[in-house]
C-alpha cells in the first residue's frame, strides 16, 4: 500500500478531548445525583423528624436563642479577634526583628499555640491561671477570658498572615518612604502595614469565622445562663427537652453568620485577584 493510498483512507471516528471531557463530566454528574436519591430514599426522614424539627421546641427558643446565645456568640469572637489581632501584630514584628530573642520568642509562641488544641487553651485560662495567681481576676469575667483565650489561640496564625503579608509588600515601598525622611518605624506604620493589610484582609476574615465556631468552647470556663452561647444554650435546651431540635437551630444561628462572611471572603479574594491582574 502506497502513502498515497493510506492517506484516502478514511480515518477511524472517534470521541474527542472535548467530547471525552463532557462524557466523563456527565458520568459523575449521574453518580452524584445517584447517591443523593439513594440516600433520600433510603433515609428515615419521620425519625428525623421526630428528633430534630419538632417546631413547637424551636418556637420556645425565640427570641433568646438571637438576642442572648447569638448576641452572646458574636461579642466572643469579636473580643477574641481583637485581642488576636492585636497581639498578632505584635507577634509578626517581633518575628520579622532583627533582634534575635524577639525573633526566638515569636517563633516559639507560634508554634506552640498552633500546635496546642483551642479547647487546651480555654482549660489553661480557666482552671491553670486561677491556681497559679490566686485572687487574681481577669478584666471582664467570663467575657475577658473568652478574649484572651481566642485571641492566645488567633494570635499564632494571625501573626504568620501578617507576617507574608509585610513580607509581601514590596521592598522598594521601604526604600522609597525611607529616601523621603520616614524612620523605619513610621514608615513600616504609614506605609507598610497598611499595604499588607489590604494584602491580608480576606485571610483575616476567614480567622473570623474559625473564632465565631471556635467560641463554642467557652462552655469549659462554666458560664452562667445569660454568658451562655449557641452550643451551650443549645445544649441545656436540648438536654431539657430530650430533644436534639434546638441542637439544629443553634446550628443553623451559625450559619446566619458563617456564610454571609464566607461571601465577603471570596468577594475580597476575588477584588484582589482582579487588582494584581
Amino acid at each position: 500500500m502506497t502513502a498515497t493510498d493510506a492517506q484516502l483512507q478514511p480515518r477511524k471516528k472517534g470521541l474527542s478531548r472535548r467530547q471525552k471531557r463532557s462524557l466523563s463530566r456527565g458520568i459523575q454528574y449521574a453518580v452524584f445525583v445517584a447517591v443523593v436519591i439513594a440516600f433520600a430514599v433510603s433515609a428515615d426522614w419521620g425519625r428525623l423528624k421526630n428528633q430534630f424539627a419538632q417546631a413547637d421546641i424551636a418556637d420556645q427558643m425565640f427570641p433568646d436563642v438571637i438576642t442572648l446565645a447569638l448576641k452572646n456568640t458574636v461579642l466572643y469572637t469579636l473580643s477574641g479577634f481583637v485581642v488576636g489581632l492585636v497581639l498578632g501584630m505584635v507577634i509578626a514584628l517581633m518575628r520579622l526583628s532583627s533582634v534575635g530573642p524577639y525573633r526566638w520568642f515569636a517563633g516559639v509562641y507560634i508554634e506552640i499555640f498552633r500546635g496546642l488544641p483551642a479547647l487546651l487553651i480555654f482549660i489553661f485560662i480557666g482552671v491553670a491561671v486561677p491556681l497559679a495567681f490566686p485572687g487574681t481576676e481577669i478584666i471582664g469575667g467570663t467575657y475577658g477570658k473568652v478574649a484572651l483565650a481566642l485571641g492566645l489561640v488567633a494570635a499564632a496564625y494571625m501573626a504568620e498572615t501578617i507576617r507574608a503579608g509585610i513580607q509581601a509588600v514590596p521592598k522598594g515601598q521601604m526604600e522609597a518612604a525611607r529616601s523621603l525622611g520616614f524612620s523605619p518605624a513610621r514608615a513600616m506604620i504609614s506605609i507598610i502595614i497598611p499595604q499588607a493589610f489590604r494584602i491580608i484582609l480576606p485571610p483575616l476574615t476567614n480567622e473570623l469565622v474559625l473564632l465565631f465556631k471556635d467560641s463554642s468552647l467557652v462552655l469549659f470556663l462554666g458560664v452562667t445562663l445569660e454568658e451562655r452561647e449557641l452550643s451551650k444554650y443549645g445544649r441545656d435546651l436540648a438536654s431539657t427537652t430530650a430533644n436534639s431540635t434546638p441542637i439544629l437551630v443553634a446550628g443553623l444561628c451559625y450559619l446566619l453568620v458563617t456564610i454571609p462572611l464566607g461571601f465577603v471572603v471570596r468577594r475580597m479574594e476575588a477584588k484582589a485577584q482582579e487588582a494584581v491582574k
